[in-house]
């Protein structure tokens, strides 16, 4: 037996935040009987259990793929305006790919997707505070006080960021280079950060997350994450308390 959260996530429905929405809107049904119990046991091998009407089965393979995404690329599946997406970069695998956090329209670099559930939610809960690292182009010169907030965390919509690990890596006639590693993942976070200190982002590209670095995976281009790779995410913090 399997509680249906953790079933729905290796059914390749999403991370289990988003399966256990689906349980709580009644999307889900457990031998023709909707439920709402996120604790709900099932059996995977006897239970029939339907979602939008259609039988569901968990995947055995599983995918884990990296991709560097080139600016101007939605991390959707779909487009209302036409706009191209980082899934027009990526093969037909026959399965449902879901992207592992995102990365804005205009933003670039590391970019993962997976049909595991499980994996994804343990890269992305806030729990896990998985450091993520990019290098960011700002307008102007800033000075120490601005650098300081942004490693001392900036109040966004009435919430403090957690503190940041932040580098002057270049100081160009009109611009700044940044290094930034985050422990979080809010929509759009380094923007709205570089706005409250009074500058502007003018590029922005993921290098890494956890231990997995881009490297010099061409951009467009993807490839599919080696087994030491998948696991020195999943096994990320339980590494670093090992460690201590």
């Amino acid at each position: 037996m399997v509680r249906i959260n953790r079933y729905l996530a290796q059914c390749n429905l999403g991370s289990r935040r988003n399966v256990e929405k689906l349980i709580l809107n009644g999307k889900i049904s457990v031998n023709g009987l909707i439920t709402k119990n996120l604790s709900t046991q099932i059996d995977p091998e006897n239970d029939i259990i339907m979602y939008n009407n259609k039988n569901i089965k968990a995947y055995s393979e599983k995918i884990y793929l990296m991709l560097n995404k080139p600016k101007k690329y939605l991390v959707s599946k779909h487009d209302d305006f036409d706009r191209k997406t980082a899934y027009n970069l990526l093969p037909d695998f026959g399965v449902h790919l879901f992207s592992i956090g995102r990365l804005d329209y205009m933003s670039s670099g590391l970019l993962l997707f997976t049909n595991d559930g499980v994996f994804s939610e343990k890269l992305i809960h806030p729990r896990f505070k998985l450091p993520k690292v990019y290098k960011v182009k700002v307008k102007g010169s800033l000075n120490k006080e601005q650098i300081n907030k942004l490693r001392n965390g900036i109040i966004i919509y009435g919430k403090k960021t957690l503190p940041a690990i932040v580098h002057v890596k270049n100081k160009l006639e009109y611009s700044t280079i940044l290094k930034i590693t985050l422990f979080e993942g809010r929509k759009r976070q380094i923007r709205y950060m570089i706005k409250e200190i009074g500058s502007e982002v003018l590029e922005l590209k993921r290098l890494q997350i956890g231990n997995l670095k881009l490297g010099k995976l061409p951009v467009g281009m993807w490839r599919m994450l080696k087994p030491s790779e998948i696991n020195s995410l999943f096994n990320y913090n339980a590494a670093k308390k090992g460690k201590k």
